[in-house]
């Protein structure tokens, strides 16, 4: 049991400080952190109501054993798509040149 929470806590703790070295700080990963969650939840439920289709339609048959795998590589394709950080306006900008003549 004590490994189990020690497991947990470390888990926890890993998380923690992979997400604060992210650039933006910690608040904004959080935020990224909830919409990735909440794009899971969404083609989680996309996945069970296919699998159900699939096991209705064709109970027997090449699309009832290949069907589930191609639906989950289609979703998780489509999460590492719609899954991806929010471009940020100006991320890549170069830092204005200051007035007055050239840069030296």
């Amino acid at each position: 049991m004590r490994g189990l929470g020690f497991g947990f806590l470390l888990i926890v703790l890993l998380s923690v400080s992979i997400l604060s070295l992210r650039p933006g700080g910690i608040r904004r990963q959080l935020r990224f952190v909830a919409r990735r969650f909440r794009i899971v939840l969404a083609l989680g439920g996309i996945f069970i109501v296919a699998l159900m289709i699939i096991r209705l339609a064709f109970p027997e048959g090449w699309v009832a054993d290949y069907g589930p795998s191609l639906v989950a590589i289609i979703l998780a394709v489509i999460f590492m798509v719609i899954g991806r950080d929010p471009v940020v306006a100006g991320a890549n900008q170069s830092p204005p040149r200051p007035a007055g003549g050239r840069q030296r």
